[in-house]
């Protein structure tokens, strides 16, 4: 249980609604900034403007999945409010203070560091991003569907990355009758890829490989879609970039060249969010307590 510990909830989508749920029901006293506009309330959970948050009793923060912007806002689609997380807000938490999110960027790194306060990024962990796989691969399908006027089954499919995601995307394709390969830099993941009984390629060799590409799905969040990469695919082939913002795309040749390109770096939370919430509210619930037992000398 979380009896007494005092935990703020910044911002987010319809998954956090699970992650408020779950530790409330660990008994948590919980501050939610940037909810103002929902008209759920939750049991030991009350909403509070940023400004009126004593930092300086908070056990833990807990931030969207996307973290914040490059200058520090963070996402509110319950709010219409802007909300920015500041150097000093972190500062004035306790040292032991945690604070959650799914991922990092430059601006929290920086903060962090010089703050010297502990982040955790759980979609670092291996079984957040393994079970987050699943409602992003069913997004996936889902804009492969919508965005084609072909089937699945029978097309040429280029994944990009074999991991967490990747995997599960070449997996779930396959087994739709599409004929997968996918791309890879590490001779173990060529060899992984092989043993999946599924077509490996260098990365290197990208640009070769998008001849006959019917639909090429990327998890590299890096430059990697590039124009000569583009150049070389086909006009209807369909791009989902699956990878954090930006991406991995040039969208805006993609678009010059009449290459559909989306990028969906959050389908979790638009396809499944009840589900994805859960995942993020069971990890966060073992970590919270993993915490709290250790400030009290105990092992989880």
């Amino acid at each position: 249980m979380l009896t007494d510990m005092q935990i703020a909830v910044i911002g987010g989508d319809a998954r956090q609604l699970e992650v408020v749920r779950k530790l409330t029901e660990l008994d948590a006293k919980l501050f939610l900034v940037g909810f103002e506009q929902l008209d759920h309330a939750f049991t030991g959970a009350v909403k509070e403007k940023l400004e009126d948050i004593n930092f300086t009793e908070l056990d833990a923060v807990i931030l969207p999945v996307r973290g914040t912007d490059s200058t520090g806002k963070v996402e509110t689609i319950f709010s219409s409010e802007d909300v920015f997380l500041t150097e000093s807000m972190i500062n004035d938490t306790p040292k032991d203070c945690v604070f959650y999110s799914g991922i990092s960027n430059d601006y929290l790194d920086r903060l962090f560091k010089e703050a010297n306060r502990k982040l955790v990024l759980l979609f670092e962990r291996d079984d957040v991003a393994i079970y987050n796989s699943i409602p992003t691969v069913e997004g996936a399908i889902m804009m492969a569907i919508q965005h084609t006027d072909f089937t699945i089954h029978g097309s040429d499919v280029a994944v990009l990355g074999l991991g967490r995601v990747g995997m599960s995307v070449a997996r779930s394709f396959q087994a739709l009758g599409a004929k997968v390969k996918v791309g890879a830099r590490k001779s173990e993941d060529i060899a992984r890829i092989t043993e999946m009984a599924i077509i490996p390629f260098h990365l290197n060799d990208l640009a070769s490989e998008m001849k006959n590409v019917d639909i090429c799905i990327n998890t590299i969040p890096f430059p990697i879609i590039t124009a000569d990469v583009l150049a070389n695919m086909p006009v209807h082939t369909l791009i989902i970039d699956l990878a954090s913002k930006p991406g991995g795309t040039d969208f805006r040749f993609a678009e010059k060249r009449g290459i559909k390109a989306l990028l969906a770096p959050s389908l979790p939370g638009i396809v499944a969010p009840k589900t994805a919430g859960q995942i993020l509210a069971n990890a966060l619930g073992v970590l919270i307590q993993g915490e709290f037992l250790k400030r009290k000398g105990k092992k989880l």
